[in-house]
């Protein structure tokens, strides 16, 4: 379907992609246990620090992490439509439009008002974090590692007024019928 604005289109005709963001290696316990020694400043002045030397010396790993969290049946991804939130994980191969990402699990727009950032030790370095999402005081969804998740956090709440104020305005527009 061809629209006007891309990733606009009303959520009754179609599932649109609004943003999608890849988890940093701080979404594994490894990957944060690396960034709590980054964020150390203890050393000689400003350039030999004990983060720094860990950064040099734990290259190998990191980059391992970084790689096996691309590989085809670890990799997520957290993808914002139109409709809902969904955390995909790996691939389903042979299909007929090509390999499709899996969907693990996804909450629905409807099912959250707050979205809170929880910084955990180690995220910072990344700067990344988690994001729980709430309906009251009930946690709906979790994602975990959200790199940027301030910038996430906002477009996903303007995802949510954007589909709320659609479905009154369709609510509206059939109680005229």
């Amino acid at each position: 379907m061809k629209q006007a604005i891309a990733g606009v289109a009303p959520p009754d005709l179609e599932e649109v992609t609004i943003m999608a963001v890849w988890p940093t290696n701080a979404v594994t316990g490894l990957g944060r246990w690396l960034g709590t020694w980054y964020e150390s400043r203890a050393g000689f002045g400003k350039y030999l620090t004990v983060g720094k030397l860990a950064l040099l010396l734990s290259i190998p790993v990191a980059l391992g992490l970084f790689f096996f969290l691309l590989a085809p049946g670890f990799n997520r991804r957290y993808r914002l439509t139109n409709r809902r939130l969904i955390l995909e994980r790996g691939y389903r191969p042979f299909l007929e439009k090509g390999p499709q990402p899996v969907i693990e699990r996804f909450v629905l727009l409807d099912d959250f008002d707050t979205i809170d950032i929880v910084i955990l030790p180690g995220q910072t370095w990344y700067h990344s974090g988690e994001m729980i999402f709430r309906k009251g005081a009930l946690e709906t969804f979790r994602l975990s590692g959200v790199s940027r998740p301030e910038t996430f956090r906002r477009t996903c709440l303007e995802a949510q007024r954007s589909f709320a104020s659609v479905k009154q305005e369709v609510a509206k527009q059939l109680a005229l019928v």
